[in-house]
């Protein structure tokens, strides 16, 4: 489960960097930000989950 969790951080880290590189060239700004804002989701719910599956999984069981 951590190596998951592991690619899935990997994953979501190349996001944010592509998301930052569409920042710098304006293809994101103040009125065009969905991507932006997906790739924030996207990193939220990998948190979410692992916040979930960590206690199921090494604390309980």
């Amino acid at each position: 489960m951590t190596g998951l969790h592991g690619l899935h951080v990997i994953i979501g880290g190349c996001v944010l960097g592509y998301v930052i590189y569409l920042m710098k060239v304006n293809k994101v700004n103040k009125t065009d930000f969905v991507m932006l804002e997906n790739a924030g989701l996207y990193w939220h719910l990998v948190d979410l989950i692992w916040i979930f599956l960590f206690p199921l999984f090494y604390l309980v069981l």
